[in-house]
């Protein structure tokens, strides 16, 4: 992994940086000699979240390690994120941080976002966290295979409920399609997907048996796993999950699919080189802390870091993928 530091900052550039309002060198509330005096997080989501819990666990940190001298969080919400998205693609101020991830990678196109991801500038991968696949406790499914057989079989007579369409869980339920081998003119015709706007409905509807399966963070359906009111069947990462030990990962179940639903930060697109390594720098810092290490913990957050190149590279094929499965399932043309 290439980890971007700053050395030695030649004079030209930190008066460019000074003029920008970055200041590599004056103290800040937080610490002496910070490379960035005042930090603006946006969150694209209202107060609460997975993003502005995010948003703030970077701030407190950040400011805790004294890598900046201060930090602020303001709530950007609308369409996915796109509205945040669009706010800081062009952003004035260098020294901005926008919190984002998988979903919105979605939501830029399902919602013909004219802000792209492609318009900022990557900084890094923070967390992830894996999905899992659940069916009702009384379901006749005993594998992954079996759902997916029967999807093949019948098509939209089987549902699969999960959170916002074009989504983390809407995008692996079609490359689960994708994988189990039903060609992709066909996944649009095959998948019954019902979308809730949060994890609690959709539970709500598997623990009712209005639905046949379901699709959420490993967070969400834990707890009614392990308490037996819900069969897991397979989890979306690399490798099993403390959480849920006794579930196979797609791929052990015969499956050429893993995806998490990760989260990182991106800057305004019109940063320079210099500007982007002080942010990049400073998150890198942030994430090797042990003030940062104790918050995965506390979260139960998945340590999912990159950063330059290999972010960039992980970024666009990310989005390159959504796009194909996308158009697969019919959200997009």
């Amino acid at each position: 992994m290439r980890i971007i530091r700053t050395g030695a900052v030649p004079v030209g550039i930190v008066l460019a940086l000074a003029l920008a309002g970055c200041s590599l060198l004056e103290s800040g509330g937080g610490g002496d000699d910070v490379a960035i005096d005042e930090l603006s997080i946006v969150v694209p989501a209202g107060p609460g979240g997975g993003w502005d819990t995010t948003g703030r666990a970077m701030q407190a940190g950040l400011q805790t390690e004294g890598l900046v001298g201060s930090a602020t969080v303001t709530n950007v919400d609308g369409a996915g994120g796109t509205v945040g998205l669009a706010n800081i693609a062009n952003a004035t101020n260098p020294n901005t941080l926008l919190v984002m991830g998988l979903v919105m990678v979605g939501a830029v196109e399902t919602n013909e976002s004219q802000a792209r991801i492609e318009h900022t500038t990557p900084i890094a991968r923070l967390t992830e966290e894996q999905e899992v696949i659940v069916v009702p406790k009384e379901s006749p499914y005993e594998t992954i295979d079996d759902l997916v057989a029967d999807i093949e079989a019948n098509g939209k007579k089987v549902s699969i409920t999960g959170g916002s369409a074009g989504g983390t869980d809407h995008i692996l339920a079609g490359m689960l399609l994708q994988a189990g081998g039903v060609e992709p003119g066909l996944i649009a015709n095959k998948l019954n997907y019902i979308a809730y706007s949060g994890g609690g409905e959709s539970l709500a509807a598997l623990l009712g048996n209005n639905v046949n399966a379901g699709i959420s963070g490993v967070s969400e359906y834990a707890e009614q796993v392990n308490a037996g009111e819900l069969r897991a069947l397979a989890v979306s990462g690399a490798e099993r999950v403390e959480a849920l030990p006794d579930t196979p990962t797609l791929t052990e179940a015969g499956f050429d699919v893993v995806l998490t639903n990760w989260r990182g930060v991106v800057a305004p697109g019109n940063i320079d080189d210099a500007q982007r390594e002080t942010l990049t720098t400073a998150v890198t810092d942030l994430v090797g802390s042990e003030t940062w290490q104790a918050t995965l913990e506390e979260k139960g957050w998945d340590d999912a870091f990159l950063a330059g190149e290999e972010f960039d590279t992980y970024l666009e094929g990310n989005i390159a993928e959504s796009q194909t499965v996308l158009k697969d399932i019919g959200l997009i043309r």
